[in-house]
């Protein structure tokens, strides 16, 4: 493999490559070690910037919503994080929050990623995913319901971005009696704080 096989890989839209898309995207009779070899001499040559194991940057100015999706696959930007960009809640998080198929956090050079289990059909199932050009991430439609099916009695600061429309329309995919219950009465609150402003 020469430098300019990871030249033209990171011409791509990617900010960070895991070391099997290194690996199948360089065209080489390579074994797996003998470019894991190579991936370390870049590494310390300064061509490619070691995010954690097995994740490789082109330098440190990488998005790190798009590492954290590609630490555990298949997996996508939800919960706190979205719902903070969108305003429904106003507490900052250091975290990012993952939809994965497992629970964990991990520290991914610096920064604190919280990876929490969906259940599998869930996870797949793409309705209210929005792609990012490099991860996905979750509507704030769709985290709002990711954080009440993992969370009871969640407090929203502001239900005034949601769609309530969009979110009735993704309830089914959690196949949950008790959301339908508790989307209902966030609904109801919702139109009576309307009524009162």
């Amino acid at each position: 493999m020469e430098q300019i096989d990871l030249i033209t890989i990171f011409q791509s839209d990617s900010t960070v490559l895991t070391f099997k898309e290194i690996f199948l995207a360089v065209s080489c009779n390579d074994k797996p070690a003998l470019l894991m070899r190579r991936l370390h001499y870049y590494v310390q040559k300064g061509l490619l910037y070691s995010v954690r194991r097995g994740l490789y940057a082109k330098n440190k100015k990488y998005d790190r919503k798009e590492a954290a999706t590609k630490i555990f696959t298949p997996s996508y930007i939800s919960f706190e994080t979205v719902l903070f960009e969108a305003g429904v809640i106003f507490q900052l998080y250091k975290s990012i929050f993952v939809a994965s198929y497992q629970t964990r956090e991990v520290d991914c050079d610096g920064q604190s990623v919280s990876f929490r289990k969906i259940k599998n059909e869930i996870l797949v199932h793409t309705a209210g995913l929005e792609n990012r050009g490099t991860y996905f991430a979750a509507t704030k439609e769709r985290a709002f319901l990711d954080i009440l099916y993992l969370r009871k009695g969640y407090h929203f600061d502001n239900l005034g971005p949601l769609d309530f429309k969009k979110v009735f329309e993704l309830l089914p995919i959690y196949n949950n009696k008790r959301m339908i219950t508790v989307v209902n009465q966030y609904y109801k609150d919702f139109l009576a704080d309307r009524r009162d402003s």
